[in-house]
């Protein structure tokens, strides 16, 4: 019996040690010593120059499948079946991100994009690379700046992702089951070829340019939901234009807008950009009705950037979209739905281009800074995931993310950057108390993040050089009952963020950013 006894122990203690190890190999840090800490001040008044590309990145769909109770989630248990056109004998499925998991693509509607911008000062050359992407984690963006070459003199390299919810999973959470990873590590790795291949391509491409701000301040807000409290929704588009200072045609057009790419919303298997792919196909092509051309385009490349959607901003079933042709307004999730408010936006992007109002600049200077931070993993799912690698990011202390930040001026705008999914109250005001919080405290992170901005135009971004999910204000954060404004449940947000510091301490961090450059 002693010898059973030992043997057991002997056994347990062997499972636990490889345990351990498997855990702590899945937690190291990918990129130890990495850390990011710039401070470039803008010369004086010259011609910056501007470059754009864009390169597909959108997988290829081969096995498709059978949903059989249209859910939406493959279940063989259920009855579904997938059809083996790769021969390889199992199911090689693309999994979808965003909404739930299990949820195979059937096919591809419109491709998905790395865009790119290159600007640069003579002093300061940055890029930042907009992807049709659920997010990517700060290690990954940090393997694609180190495969750009040297030659290329970046100075920095910004990554932002659109979080489109019908494109492939870049993190891990919506395999084929809640511990099974969907990423593919080929299409992971085509990615990020194909994000530091734009960048290469927008250097070669760089003009001396000018370039052109201005808003539209109210003409999306009907296009918006707030669906938890409190309402706080900022409906403005935000734009750039660079034009060939030269040639004077237009080399690029930024538009950034407060919204989650998900308008096709839960049920939808098609690869997608969603509403982006129409916005930029209108301001590049011009804006067609059948055979009627509306507006014209402008040309260049189009680049489409999320701003702040924590709360939670999207276009769900109930929110209406108006045709703008037609008498006729789509709240079903389709994609004549995701066509009307694409085209919607970009004729508004193209009216507020053509209005009166807007800045022109022809010279001026990039003012660039960019921090390392650490945040606190308190998620207890997260830490699971991590350990399981589930999430391949690694830790750079005991339950510690590296993450990043940025801030950038150029003539009358500003560009800040966080990484994930910012509610719009700690950006335009808002926060509250309510009763039922966790913490019995008053609104932390103020004053608003855009009032603290300097310039006329003021840019937030976010999923931007990382993705660590809802970035939630602490006052308003609510995981025990009683819950807040009478919710019987806990709000979705807290399931996927960090935690409840992760608010203060990225508004703090931030709001440090800005003002250094004052």
């Amino acid at each position: 019996m002693k010898r059973i006894l030992k043997y057991t122990g002997l056994l347990l203690l062997t499972i636990f040690t490889v345990v351990v190890i498997i855990a702590f190999t899945n937690m190291r840090d990918r990129h130890r010593g990495y850390y990011v800490d710039l401070d470039m001040t803008a010369p004086a008044q010259v011609t910056i120059k501007a470059g754009f590309a864009a390169l597909k990145m959108t997988p290829e769909v081969i096995d498709t499948w059978t949903d059989v109770k249209g859910n939406a989630r493959y279940s063989p248990k259920e009855g579904d079946t997938y059809e083996d056109i790769t021969g390889s004998g199992r199911f090689d499925a693309v999994w979808m991100a965003g909404f739930h998991n299990s949820k195979p693509a059937k096919g591809v509607h419109d491709d998905l994009w790395a865009r790119a911008m290159i600007l640069d000062d003579g002093s300061v050359r940055m890029a930042w690379v907009a992807l049709d992407a659920i997010g990517l984690f700060g290690c990954d963006i940090i393997d694609i700046r180190k495969s750009l070459p040297e030659s290329l003199e970046i100075d920095y390299a910004i990554v932002s992702s659109s979080h489109t919810h019908s494109a492939p999973d870049l993190m891990g959470l919506w395999g084929p089951g809640a511990f099974r990873s969907g990423v593919d590590p080929a299409y992971m790795e085509y990615v990020k070829r194909q994000s530091a291949e734009a960048i290469i391509t927008a250097t070669a491409n760089l003009r001396p340019a000018r370039f052109r701000f201005t808003t539209d301040s109210e003409g999306a807000e009907s296009m918006i939901t707030d669906t938890r409290k409190p309402v706080v929704i900022n409906p403005e588009l935000r734009i750039m234009q660079a034009i060939d200072a030269e040639t004077d045609e237009t080399l690029g057009t930024l538009v950034q807008w407060d919204n989650h790419p998900e308008t096709i919303w839960s049920r939808n298997l098609m690869i997608t950009s969603d509403f982006p792919h129409y916005l930029r196909e209108g301001i590049e092509k011009g804006v067609w009705h059948g055979d009627s051309l509306i507006r014209r385009g402008l040309g260049g490349i189009a680049m489409h950037v999320t701003g702040n959607i924590g709360g939670l901003m999207t276009t769900n079933p109930s929110t209406g979209i108006d045709c703008p042709f037609t008498d006729t307004t789509w709240f079903e999730p389709t994609f004549d739905k995701v066509r009307a408010q694409g085209l919607a936006l970009a004729l508004l992007t193209l009216d507020a281009l053509d209005s009166p109002d807007v800045t022109e600049m022809h010279q001026g200077g990039i003012d660039l800074r960019a921090r390392t931070i650490k945040l606190p993993l308190d998620n207890r799912l997260f830490r699971l995931g991590a350990a399981l690698g589930i999430f391949n990011r690694g830790l750079t202390g005991w339950m510690r993310f590296r993450s990043e930040i940025a801030f950038w001026q150029m003539g009358p705008a500003s560009f800040l950057h966080h990484p994930g999914e910012l509610y719009p109250e700690i950006a335009d005001g808002g926060i509250e108390s309510p009763v039922g919080q966790d913490f019995d405290i008053e609104p932390q992170e103020i004053p608003p993040l855009r009032q603290a901005m300097p310039g006329k135009y003021r840019f937030i971004t976010g999923p931007s050089n990382d993705m660590i999910g809802y970035i939630i204000p602490k006052s308003q954060w609510d995981v025990k009952p009683p819950h807040t404004y009478g919710y019987e449940n806990r709000p979705y947000g807290e399931i996927n963020s960090l935690g409840p510091e992760t608010g203060p301490i990225l508004h703090s961090a931030m709001m440090e950013l800005i003002e250094n450059g004052r």
